[in-house]
């Protein structure tokens, strides 16, 4: 952290993305340091479309640590928050112990500021983008560097995975403290350009029941959850590795089907048990596996985390049709240009014998929207000053991020 001018905020502003579990995490084997009691595997979304932005200011004229989340000033004691502080913090004087003439403003206190530009708490892994971004950006101010992933995990486990772009595995590790727990890119966001990702936003509300609760009961009371952890994930990370780097798209897609229905059969399996797909969700199943039939092939692959959002993974060139028939089966009350949000998808006719195959009943203003999207890089510094959300005195600016 540079001091050309002692009295003024040295800022950083850095995005993070959103990502999705293709392999599920569920249930942890040690709640402090958010230990996993099976590895996972995920797809980081691309920040043009989704994405948290974070600023830090440093300054020794700041009073207190403070963190603004969405326009709001939210308590910056929270646990996990304070975990990742300490550790950034801790990290940088190791710096400056080892000689590093950089690691200054270490007894300065931070102002943070962060905006997510999609609804959080809606089941589109806001809390892992959120703290992925704060440690990619409390790193970047302090001057640490090297693999993050485990601070970040500290945070919010999934955030670990989204500290790199492309294909990623959080890797559970045996070690009780949690060293060997990290997160790898397996590929590149360039590795499988032709791959789309499409979220079907069936609800913007936040989840009945949290993520950490609901995780919490399933590992006291579901067995299933136990054979899944110990017999099925293990196979299942090692096929989906191969399917990913083969770009075997029926193969990555039936695991992708299935390792979301088995994760919603643990939850199913918890006591009392938790639902977090709702009407619309079980629509879109059906939806995906009528298409898929009338084809005679795998086109098309949903996922569902913990809310009843659909994520939609195909190729390229089924997009247009497959957004058509989504709109056909959820018709929205708006025009089609705001139904689709992010990447452009080109209108296409369905013919009848689709319509018919497929033979649902409408479910009218089911899905809210859609987002377009694809397979993106990690978190980055933003270099353009217009984006800090700290103004120069390290306080927010009245601007908010507008929402896709």
């Amino acid at each position: 952290m540079p001091e050309d001018n002692a009295d003024k905020p040295y800022i950083v502003t850095c995005t993070a993305p959103v990502n999705i579990a293709v392999i599920k995490y569920w249930g942890k084997r040690d709640e402090d340091l958010i230990l996993p009691i099976n590895s996972s595997l995920s797809v980081t979304l691309h920040q043009d479309q989704l994405k948290t932005t974070t600023t830090v200011a440093i300054s020794r004229l700041f009073k207190e640590d403070r963190l603004w989340l969405n326009g709001k000033e939210e308590d910056i004691t929270h646990p996990r928050l304070q975990s990742c502080l300490r550790e950034i913090r801790r990290l940088a004087r190791k710096r400056r112990n080892d000689g590093d003439p950089d690691s200054t403003g270490l007894s300065h206190k931070v102002h943070i500021c962060s905006v997510n530009n999609f609804p959080t708490a809606a089941g589109l892994a806001s809390s892992a983008a959120g703290f992925a971004c704060l440690v990619y950006s409390l790193a970047q101010a302090f001057g640490v560097e090297g693999n993050l992933s485990g601070i970040a995990r500290q945070g919010s486990g999934s955030a670990c995975r989204s500290m790199h772009g492309g294909f990623v595995q959080w890797i559970m590790g045996n070690r009780e403290d949690g060293k060997d727990s990290v997160a790898q890119q397996v590929e590149p966001e360039s590795h499988w350009p032709e791959l789309r990702v499409l979220v079907l936003v069936a609800c913007a509300e936040r989840k009945p029941i949290g993520s950490t609760s609901g995780m919490q009961t399933s590992v006291q009371t579901s067995l299933l959850l136990k054979h899944r952890a110990e017999s099925v994930v293990p196979c299942r990370m090692g096929e989906m590795i191969d399917a990913v780097r083969r770009k075997d798209f029926p193969a990555f897609a039936e695991l992708t089907m299935k390792d979301s229905n088995q994760f919603h059969a643990t939850c199913l399996d918890t006591y009392p048990p938790i639902f977090y797909l709702n009407s619309v969700s079980q629509q879109v199943i059906h939806l995906v596996h009528r298409y898929n039939r009338h084809y005679s092939e795998t086109r098309v692959a949903y996922s569902f985390d913990a809310g009843p959002n659909a994520v939609i993974f195909t190729l390229q060139q089924h997009v247009p049709e497959f957004v058509q028939v989504v709109q056909h089966f959820f018709p929205p009350d708006t025009n089609g240009e705001d139904f689709i949000k992010g990447l452009p998808v080109r209108h296409v006719a369905l013919s009848e014998e689709l319509k018919r195959a497929v033979g649902l009943e409408p479910m009218p203003k089911g899905i809210n929207y859609i987002i377009s999207t694809k397979a993106g890089p990690g978190p980055r510094v933003a270099d353009d000053p217009s984006q800090n959300l700290l103004s120069a005195d390290g306080f927010p600016k009245e601007t908010k991020a507008p929402l896709i």
